[in-house]
Protein backbone atom coordinates (compact mmCIF):
# COMPACT_ATOMS: atom_id res chain seq x y z
CA UNK A 1 0.00 0.00 0.00
CA UNK A 2 1.17 3.10 -0.79
CA UNK A 3 1.05 6.47 1.47
CA UNK A 4 1.86 9.75 0.37
CA UNK A 5 2.35 12.48 3.42
CA UNK A 6 2.06 16.15 2.75
CA UNK A 7 3.54 18.48 4.68
CA UNK A 8 4.72 22.55 4.34
CA UNK A 9 1.39 24.02 4.35
CA UNK A 10 -0.04 27.41 6.03
CA UNK A 11 -0.64 31.08 5.65
CA UNK A 12 1.36 33.04 3.36
CA UNK A 13 1.37 36.94 1.74
CA UNK A 14 0.72 37.48 -1.13
CA UNK A 15 3.97 37.63 -3.33
CA UNK A 16 5.52 34.96 -0.65
CA UNK A 17 6.76 31.96 -1.01
CA UNK A 18 6.30 28.21 0.32
CA UNK A 19 7.69 24.68 -0.55
CA UNK A 20 5.27 21.56 -0.60
CA UNK A 21 6.86 18.00 0.15
CA UNK A 22 5.38 14.92 -0.08
CA UNK A 23 7.19 11.87 1.04
CA UNK A 24 6.04 8.21 -0.25
CA UNK A 25 6.14 5.08 1.47
CA UNK A 26 6.88 2.80 -1.08
CA UNK A 27 10.21 1.14 -3.36
CA UNK A 28 8.86 1.78 -6.39
CA UNK A 29 8.90 6.00 -6.21
CA UNK A 30 11.34 6.37 -8.63
CA UNK A 31 8.81 4.82 -10.93
CA UNK A 32 5.86 6.95 -9.97
CA UNK A 33 4.70 9.80 -12.29
CA UNK A 34 3.99 12.72 -9.38
CA UNK A 35 2.03 15.08 -9.71
CA UNK A 36 0.65 18.28 -7.24
CA UNK A 37 -3.42 18.77 -7.57
CA UNK A 38 -4.91 21.65 -5.49
CA UNK A 39 -8.81 22.10 -4.81
CA UNK A 40 -9.77 25.57 -4.13
CA UNK A 41 -13.20 26.52 -2.17
CA UNK A 42 -15.88 25.89 -4.27
CA UNK A 43 -13.62 24.62 -7.14
CA UNK A 44 -12.47 21.17 -8.97
CA UNK A 45 -9.47 19.35 -8.21
CA UNK A 46 -6.85 20.35 -10.88
CA UNK A 47 -3.71 19.49 -12.18
CA UNK A 48 -0.71 21.87 -10.68
CA UNK A 49 2.29 20.23 -11.62
CA UNK A 50 3.88 16.88 -12.72
CA UNK A 51 7.07 15.06 -12.54
CA UNK A 52 7.43 12.00 -14.55
CA UNK A 53 10.45 9.19 -13.45
CA UNK A 54 12.14 10.66 -16.15
CA UNK A 55 12.18 13.84 -15.04
CA UNK A 56 9.77 15.49 -17.14
CA UNK A 57 7.87 18.12 -16.04
CA UNK A 58 4.29 19.68 -17.21
CA UNK A 59 2.65 22.76 -15.30
CA UNK A 60 -0.87 23.98 -15.49
CA UNK A 61 -0.59 27.83 -17.45
CA UNK A 62 -2.01 29.37 -14.14
CA UNK A 63 1.77 28.55 -12.76
CA UNK A 64 3.80 28.67 -15.05
CA UNK A 65 6.89 30.38 -13.89
CA UNK A 66 5.99 30.73 -10.19
CA UNK A 67 6.17 26.75 -9.42
CA UNK A 68 8.79 24.39 -9.75
CA UNK A 69 8.33 20.57 -9.33
CA UNK A 70 10.82 18.49 -8.34
CA UNK A 71 11.77 14.90 -7.05
CA UNK A 72 14.61 13.07 -4.83
CA UNK A 73 14.14 9.88 -5.21
CA UNK A 74 17.01 8.86 -2.63
CA UNK A 75 14.59 10.44 -0.62
CA UNK A 76 11.68 9.17 -1.70
CA UNK A 77 10.40 12.82 -1.88
CA UNK A 78 8.72 15.00 -4.68
CA UNK A 79 8.28 18.62 -3.54
CA UNK A 80 6.33 22.10 -5.30
CA UNK A 81 8.34 25.17 -4.71
CA UNK A 82 5.70 28.50 -4.80
CA UNK A 83 6.95 31.61 -5.79
CA UNK A 84 4.96 34.42 -6.29
CA UNK A 85 2.14 33.71 -4.66
CA UNK A 86 -1.31 35.34 -5.37
CA UNK A 87 -4.38 35.12 -3.48
CA UNK A 88 -5.97 32.91 -5.86
CA UNK A 89 -3.47 29.72 -5.14
CA UNK A 90 -4.96 29.16 -1.86
CA UNK A 91 -6.59 25.66 -1.84
CA UNK A 92 -5.94 22.26 -0.38
CA UNK A 93 -3.07 20.55 -2.04
CA UNK A 94 -2.70 16.99 -2.58
CA UNK A 95 0.02 14.99 -3.45
CA UNK A 96 -0.30 12.37 -6.36
CA UNK A 97 1.30 9.23 -7.40
CA UNK A 98 0.75 7.20 -10.33
CA UNK A 99 2.11 4.11 -12.02
CA UNK A 100 0.26 1.45 -13.94
CA UNK A 101 -1.94 -0.32 -11.18
CA UNK A 102 -1.11 2.57 -8.31
CA UNK A 103 -2.71 5.42 -8.00
CA UNK A 104 -2.24 6.93 -4.33
CA UNK A 105 -3.19 10.12 -2.90
CA UNK A 106 -2.22 12.20 -0.16
CA UNK A 107 -4.40 14.33 3.05
CA UNK A 108 -4.02 17.41 1.61
CA UNK A 109 -2.09 20.23 3.43
CA UNK A 110 -4.14 23.73 3.01
CA UNK A 111 -1.98 26.61 1.22
CA UNK A 112 -3.40 30.15 1.94
CA UNK A 113 -2.66 33.04 0.54
CA UNK A 114 -3.84 36.02 2.00
CA UNK A 115 -2.59 39.56 3.59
Amino acid sequence: QVQLVESGGGLVQPGGSMRLSCAASVSVFRALTMGWYRQGPGKQRELVAAITSGGNTNYADAVKGRFTISRDNAKNTVYLEMNSLKPEDTAVYYCNGRFVAINAWGQGTQVTVSS
